[in-house]
């Protein structure tokens, strides 16, 4: 048998694998974009300010002088009552959730903050319902970070797999591993040295570890966050661009609360999840709604006025028209409070925190106008060849090939069926196919090879249409041996190893045909060749352009069991 070579597609799922690290890289940093340094921000004897720490203040003082007042705090006594307001309410209202009683409960500082870090990893781009099983069975297997440290990356991507982002385990481990080995078995305790000493640890992950498990006074800033600040300043202008994120940080550190850091910034994403949520936030019941900029607008214009403290060139906006508006109103109908147009963009007459002009207010969002979504670049399309290879009459019983992505890039080190990238036109993918099967498990034969259908699962940045074989071995010597990287595995093991979602959907696939029943996701869209309604003969012409490519060489589907 032949060692296996580098499979049909190999260079481009390079490329793709390039780039989707870079992608989880920047997920896993958070709100690592902003190119302001990351330092310990916290003035408590615990945390003195360190020269990085002062070069943000200082830049913070930048920002704030460039900013319209309408956008800012007026004063500490507005911040105060921000503060108490949202603490309260969270005292009253927060969920119970198993991180928050696992760094409650505990008095060791690693304890408590890695407990806090691998919540807040998983957390990243996931529902808080979908982590919490996650969470408990990751913590009853390694309750501390020597028990990670120790563990095994087949280990670790077994656990984590269906939780996707699966860069987010192997960093963790990867950073369990430092702590143990190169630091003494000490998390660091700031948030600058956590983010400079921790492989994938981000600003967010590092502020959120460092408040809640330490005490430093830092604010925090996620998708959450982001969304509570951008309404309660009326901030339209895109969150992710560099001047706004930093204006977003410099809100966050002047709200975070000193006594009570960590309750704070759990506060402020606890808001955003549960009651200013993206679609259909609960104004009734945001304990921060005085203050709301985005509430007051909404109400006073479903009163037919402006709102009393309005950015002049927020209005409408239009600032030049706004400008003209405001010059020709008497001295007693200006608007009370309302900072001059100079004030609001001293240099370019242009605010660089609301929404432009090209995007005027929707009356049906209402507060949901902002923040302001930004423009996604769509998903690359990309299709793959892909065979569930099965031995029905294996020793023991039947059993599929498995063979392991690489240790890099994406879905980095878990198992999957044999595949190839391939041409969506579908010009000889049965023969690369093929060719990839035989360099795993030796020669076969290529007639059993049929085509069952095609799985559509979309990661973060790439479209991936799959091409779904299968083969099943019947009437021939049982395949004993497989070349490095691959295995043989019984249904069972399949289900409990660590393979993505979308394998699992791949399988599905293939099970549904045999019992010819075949199932679909909100993620992937699942079509297979009997499942198709035969079309009525007016629709026949349309239905030939718009059907699902089928590749020209592969034979009639049938069952392969």
């Amino acid at each position: 048998m032949k060692k296996p070579r580098a499979a049909v597609g190999s260079r481009p799922r390079k490329q793709t694998s390039s780039r989707e690290e870079k992608k989880e890289h920047a997920l896993n940093s958070s709100q690592a974009r902003p190119t302001i340094p990351d330092a310990c921000a916290g003035t408590t004897p615990e945390f003195p300010e360190a020269p990085a720490g002062q070069a943000r203040r200082q830049e913070e003082v930048v920002l704030q002088a460039s900013v319209s007042p309408y956008h800012q705090f007026r004063d500490t006594a507005e911040v105060t009552v921000f503060r108490k307001s949202l603490l309260s309410w969270y005292d009253l209202k927060k969920r119970d959730l198993p991180w928050r009683r696992r760094a409650e409960g505990e008095v060791d500082l690693d304890r408590r903050a890695y407990a806090v870090w691998v919540s807040e990893v998983m957390l990243q781009q996931t529902q808080v319902a979908t982590v919490i099983n996650y969470y408990t069975r990751w913590m009853q297997k390694w309750p501390t970070l020597q028990d990670l440290a120790s563990a095994s990356l087949e280990e670790v991507n077994q656990l984590w797999a269906g939780l996707g982002y699966y860069s987010r385990g192997r960093r963790l481990q990867e950073g369990a591993r430092k702590v143990v080995e190169e630091l003494g078995g000490h998390v660091p305790r700031t948030a600058e040295t956590l983010q400079r000493l921790l492989p994938g640890v981000g600003r967010y992950t590092a502020g959120a570890i460092a408040s809640i498990a330490f005490g430093q006074v830092t604010g925090v800033v996620d998708g959450n966050v982001v969304r509570v600040l951008c309404r309660v300043r009326g901030i339209g202008a895109d969150p992710s661009n560099t001047f706004v994120s930093q204006q977003l940080w410099s809100l966050a550190q002047q709200l975070v609360d000193p006594a009570r850091p960590g309750d704070f910034n759990q506060a402020a994403m606890e808001l955003g999840a549960i009651v200013c949520t993206p679609q259909h936030p609960h104004c009734s019941q945001c304990p921060v709604q005085s203050l709301c900029r985005a509430h007051q607008r909404v109400s006073h214009l479903g009163k037919g006025q402006r709102g009393p403290r309005e950015c002049p060139v927020l209005c409408d906006f239009l600032p030049y028209a706004c400008q003209v508006e405001r010059e020709q109103l008497p001295a007693s109908e200006s608007l009370p409070g309302s900072p001059d147009v100079e004030e609001c963009a001293p240099n370019t007459g242009q605010c660089q925190l609301c929404a432009p002009p090209t995007e005027p207010w929707d009356q049906t969002l209402g507060v949901a106008n902002f923040p302001r979504k930004a423009s996604r670049k769509p998903p690359r399309e990309e299709c793959s060849a892909i065979c569930v290879l099965e031995q029905p009459r294996a020793p023991g019983g039947a059993r599929i090939l498995l063979v392991q992505r690489p240790n890099s890039g994406l879905l980095a080190g878990l198992w999957e069926f044999p595949s190839v990238t391939v041409d969506p036109s579908g010009q000889h993918q049965r023969k690369a196919l093929l060719q990839e099967l035989q360099n795993w498990a030796g020669p076969l034969p290529a007639t059993h090879l049929h085509h069952l259908g095609q799985v559509v699962h979309t990661f973060s940045h790439i479209k991936l249409t799959y091409q779904v074989y299968g083969l099943a071995l019947e009437g021939q010597a049982p395949v004993t041996g497989t070349a490095p990287g691959a295995r043989w595995l019984t249904r069972e093991e399949f289900h409990t190893a660590a393979v993505s979602t979308a394998m699992k959907k791949v399988f599905r696939v293939y099970e549904g045909q045999q019992s010819g029943t075949c199932k679909s996701s909100k993620r992937s869209q699942v079509s297979t060749p009997s499942s198709r309604k035969k079309p009525r003969p007016g629709q026949q012409v349309l239905d030939r352009f718009f059907r699902p490519h089928i590749p020209t060489d592969a034979p009639a589907p049938h069952s392969t069991a």
